[in-house]
C-alpha cells in the first residue's frame, strides 16, 4: 500500500493534505453547520469546475501514448458530460439553483486558479503530470466522503449534506477513486523515476493547497 504512487504523493505534503480533506467547510458539512448559502456557492462553482475536468480529461486523451489510456480518458469524458453532469444539476435543483443559473454566474478566482493550473501542467507535461494535478481532486474527494461516512462524529439526523457525503462515500464513487489510484501506478511503471518525483510531488501539493483554496471560497463565498 504505501508504495503506491499516490501514497508517496500524499506523504510528501502531509500537512497539506490534512488542510486540505479536513478543512472548516468540510467540518461544519459533516455536523450540517455550513451555511447554505456557502454551499450553494460551492455548487454552483462546482458546476463550472466540472466543464474545465472534462477539458482537461480530452487533453488526457491528445496526451495518452496508447489506445488503454486514451479509452480510459474517454470514458471519463463520457461519464462527466453524459451522467456527472446531469446528477450534478439534478442535484443543485434541489438546492434551488438551475443551470442556466449556473451557466451564468462569475466564475470565482478560486475555480479559475484551481482549473488552469491543472490544464497548464498538462499542457507543459504529459499524462502522468496531468493525472497527478487532477488526483487530489478525484481521490481526495473519495477520501473525504468515506471518512465522513465512517465518523461516529458526523450528524446524519436532520443533515442536509448526508446525500453528498453519501454520494462520495457509495461504492460508485470509491470504485472510481480506485481506479484513479491504480492508474497513476500504471502511468507511474512506465514513465516516473526517482529523479522526477520531486516535480511530481510539488505538482500534487500545489493542486492540494488549490483545492482547500476551493472550500474557502465557498465558505467564504469569495468570487
Amino acid at each position: 500500500m504505501g508504495n503506491r504512487l499516490y501514497d508517496r504523493l500524499k506523504g510528501a505534503c502531509v500537512d497539506d493534505w490534512r488542510a486540505y480533506t479536513e478543512h472548516a467547510f468540510v467540518r461544519q458539512l459533516a455536523v450540517g453547520a455550513l451555511p447554505e448559502e456557502s454551499f450553494r456557492h460551492y455548487l454552483g462553482q462546482d458546476y463550472m469546475f466540472l466543464i474545465h475536468f472534462a477539458r482537461a480529461y480530452a487533453l488526457a486523451v491528445y496526451k495518452s501514448d496508447n489506445l488503454a489510456d486514451m479509452r480510459a480518458a474517454a470514458e471519463t469524458i463520457t461519464g462527466l458530460l453524459n451522467v456527472e453532469m446531469g446528477l450534478h444539476v439534478d442535484y443543485c435543483a434541489g438546492w434551488g439553483l438551475t443551470e442556466s443559473d449556473m451557466e451564468a454566474l462569475p466564475e470565482a478566482k478560486s475555480t479559475m486558479a484551481y482549473t488552469r493550473y491543472v490544464l497548464e501542467k498538462g499542457m507543459a507535461g504529459d499524462i502522468l503530470d496531468l493525472q497527478v494535478a487532477l488526483a487530489p481532486c478525484v481521490i481526495g474527494y473519495g477520501e473525504i466522503g468515506q471518512r465522513l461516512a465512517g465518523d461516529p462524529g458526523t450528524v446524519r439526523d436532520g443533515n442536509p449534506y448526508v446525500t453528498w457525503i453519501d454520494m462520495y462515500a457509495g461504492a460508485e464513487y470509491q470504485e472510481i477513486m480506485q481506479k484513479a489510484i491504480s492508474h497513476l501506478d500504471r502511468l507511474a511503471d512506465s514513465r516516473m523515476t526517482e529523479a522526477r518525483f520531486d516535480s511530481l510531488a510539488k505538482t500534487f501539493r500545489q493542486a492540494t493547497l488549490l483545492e482547500a483554496d476551493f472550500w474557502e471560497m465557498g465558505l467564504t463565498l469569495a468570487n
